[in-house]
């Protein structure tokens, strides 16, 4: 199965707290020279047709640059409140998600999660489950992360396996994280310099 960039969302998580990391909103981090943000929309920007957002701060930079970004519904219970929102705001068939601190996740990803058939998949690279990193066909999220909040489940894992979506081995992958000063400096990645939180 091959999917069609305009089919495709990409949803970015980026409303996390980032609190290993004293606040700082990852999705401006600047790697490369680049904002964290933008580096991951241009390295799936042939590939997907559309890009939304999850995220709770810095609303206004993102429309200034003409994305779409979608605050919580459900605040407070985690990584699953964004992946409501993306559901929610996102009108094409399928939905790629990742999370916003992903350093080295490009192309291959989604076509390696495209491979595995119809219904979806979520990745697993060489340090293990990567949940946030996941294909979905969009209506069944919708259906599948409503029912989990109303019944007080929030783990996306848990999500994922009530939604019966398969595992892709990416063995040869690491998509790492921005998790901790330590991951910045060895990424070469630095704070936001123009300031903003």
């Amino acid at each position: 199965m091959s999917l069609v960039a305009e089919t495709v969302t990409l949803g970015l998580l980026a409303g996390g707290r980032a609190s290993r990391l004293g606040g700082l909103d990852k999705a401006w981090l600047r790697c490369n020279g680049q904002p964290q943000i933008l580096r991951l929309i241009e390295r799936f920007a042939d590939h997907c047709g559309t890009v939304l957002v999850s995220a709770n701060r810095s609303l206004e930079r993102y429309a200034a640059l003409g994305l779409q970004a979608l605050p919580d519904r459900h605040p407070g219970i985690g990584p699953i409140a964004g992946l409501e929102a993306l559901a929610a705001g996102c009108e094409t068939p399928w939905l790629l998600t990742l999370p916003v601190d992903a350093l080295d996740s490009d192309a291959a990803l989604l076509e390696a999660l495209t491979a595995a058939g119809g219904k979806g998949a979520v990745a697993q690279d060489a340090d293990g489950l990567q949940p946030l990193f996941a294909l979905y066909r969009t209506q069944a999220l919708r259906e599948a992360v409503a029912d989990a909040i109303a019944a007080g489940r929030h783990a996306v894992r848990g999500l994922q396996s009530a939604m019966r979506m398969p595992v892709v081995r990416m063995d040869r992958a690491r998509f790492g994280n921005l998790n901790t000063p330590e991951a910045l400096a060895a990424a070469g990645c630095i704070p936001d310099p123009d300031g903003e939180p």
